[in-house]
């Protein structure tokens, strides 16, 4: 059709997959296996929807006071998005428009090749080593802008803020993004970086570790500066993207500290008990920080495993990718989940 020629045409992302049927013991995309705090339940239940006739704030600002003084950072330095995915795609819109590539590794969040493609941004992706870390001095380079995720995804590996800091001060000229969807569950955060370096940008996520994935909310934290430059082109794009509700449910998620790291708490301990008992089975990883393991196994393919986990109702993520495509990444559940995952695997790899 000759409109056709005229059609913006990406790869899309491709997320994991959502099986419809009960019983299904999910641990394929990273969602928190616990539910959101109470204080969350009684802000919906408290939410007035007659309310909903009006346009919300378009500054969040309930929220982003909130997020302000649980971060010690000024409000001014926050910007808040649908989910971190939206924050990270108005960034890569409004700070990566040079005619330099922007550099993000090989292995990493699928998603920054395709916002780099829609946005018609010039990329490269730079090599992990063979441990999965990060190589410092593929950074030191000229470059457009960076974006790395810490700890890495689907990796789980965690880079030292050191490292981080000696990229920050060889690119003074450009915006350097810190992706931390996945930081609460082990890591230390780049935030008291903030005030150092001006062209340093933080990214959370509420999907994680506060267990509100169906919510959508992440957010940003910079200097002032950039974050103005970011909500300009927000609110030349949709200036009200954060819903009543979101602002209402995410500010009680950030006032119940007690109950974030306690379900933190758990999946940690749950995460660190099922290294033990992947190690014994024969499967080998990197040290995970995050909420998953990326493991794979001394003798058995890895696709072959996650085809009869499918079959048995266990849904973890696999990628028939280079480098990857013998690794599957499980997602830390309940330890009820995580026992069933591991007494399946015992009789199937003692068949195999």
């Amino acid at each position: 059709m000759s409109w056709e020629k005229n059609m913006r045409t990406v790869d899309p992302y491709v997320a994991g997959e959502q099986p419809k049927q009960a019983g299904v013991i999910k641990l394929n995309t990273n969602e928190c296996p616990y539910p959101p705090s109470p204080m969350v339940r009684k802000a919906a239940e408290d939410f007035d929807c007659e309310k909903l006739r009006l346009y919300p704030d378009m500054n969040a600002e309930k929220l982003v006071n909130a997020l302000a003084g649980y971060c010690h950072v000024k409000p001014e330095q926050i910007f808040v998005g649908v989910g971190s995915d939206d924050v990270l795609a108005m960034a890569f819109m409004t700070f990566f428009n040079g005619d330099k590539p922007i550099l993000f590794p090989d292995i990493t969040y699928s998603f920054y090749d395709v916002w780099a493609d829609v946005f018609r941004i010039p990329f490269r992706t730079c090599p992990l080593d063979e441990d999965f870390c990060i190589r410092k001095e593929d950074y030191l380079v000229p470059n457009g802008g960076i974006v790395i995720p810490n700890p890495n995804a689907p990796t789980g590996v965690l880079e030292a803020t050191a490292m981080f800091e000696e990229i920050l001060q060889a690119n003074p000229d450009s915006v350097v993004i810190i992706d931390e969807a996945y930081i609460d569950f082990g890591g230390e955060s780049m935030l008291p970086l903030i005030e150092k370096y001006d062209n340093l940008m933080v990214v959370q996520t509420f999907s994680k570790s506060r267990a509100m994935a169906g919510i959508r909310i992440g957010f940003a934290i910079a200097n002032e500066k950039l974050i103005r430059y970011l909500k300009d082109v927000k609110f030349s794009f949709n200036s009200y993207t954060m819903n009543m509700p979101s602002i209402e449910m995410g500010t009680a998620a950030v006032l119940d500290d007690a109950y974030f790291k306690e379900i933190v708490g758990k999946i940690v301990a749950t995460r660190e008990w099922t290294k033990e008992q992947l190690r014994e089975l024969g499967f080998t990883f990197a040290d995970s920080k995050s909420n998953f393991i990326f493991a794979t196994h001394k003798s058995v393919p890895a696709r072959d495993i996650f085809l009869a986990l499918k079959e048995n109702n266990i849904y973890v993520r696999y990628w028939n990718k280079p480098r990857i495509d013998n690794y599957l990444r499980i997602t830390i559940g309940t330890d009820e989940q995580m026992q069933k995952l591991i007494t399946f695997l015992k009789t199937y790899l003692k068949e195999h």
